[in-house]
């Protein structure tokens, strides 16, 4: 009986491992979309006036 207690351990021990991991992935907060941009827009110039400044994007 000792035997079978001792041989079921490193199971039961894998098993708590990966209910853990599987819990912290459930549960957990979400990730933020990977499309998602961390940098703000970048506005023109005089946007508000619709000019444009040259500002060096013509196309040749």
């Amino acid at each position: 009986m000792v035997t079978v207690a001792v041989l079921t351990l490193p199971g039961l021990g894998l098993l708590l491992f990966a209910m853990t991991c599987l819990e912290d992935r459930l549960f957990g907060d979400p990730a933020p979309p990977q499309h998602a941009r961390r940098r703000h827009l970048r506005l023109l110039p005089g946007g508000s006036s619709g000019a444009d400044h040259g500002s060096g994007r013509d196309a040749a």
